[in-house]
């Protein structure tokens, strides 16, 4: 089971639990705000833009193409971004504190 931490806009800090799923549903299912994945999770809306802790970017890895060009069109976008939908839950990710952009 992976825990992860999102720590919102306004500083509130929500840790969740799951043991598969999108990173992007996990936050839906569990109210995070700031992540609303309008798109269900197919990366075409940037709703769930999340700016990953700096100990935690090698364990999520590099976007994708499609990834990078959806951020791109985001004033917020830093090297640390990532869409939470094209983050999967496993244990890789145990314990990693994501930042909600929006």
């Amino acid at each position: 089971m992976a825990k992860i931490t999102f720590i919102t806009k306004d500083d509130n800090t929500i840790v969740c639990e799951a043991d598969s799923g999108s990173v992007m549903e996990l936050a839906v299912q569990n109210g995070v705000k700031g992540i609303d994945g309008d798109c269900g999770g197919v990366c075409s809306c940037a709703t769930c833009h999340v700016h990953v802790a700096p100990d935690s970017v090698e364990r999520v890895g590099e976007a994708g193409e499609i990834e990078k060009d959806m951020l791109e069109l985001d004033d917020e976008a830093n090297e640390r971004s990532r869409l939470c939908c094209q983050l999967e839950v496993s244990d890789e990710l145990d314990g990693i504190v994501l930042h909600v952009a929006h």
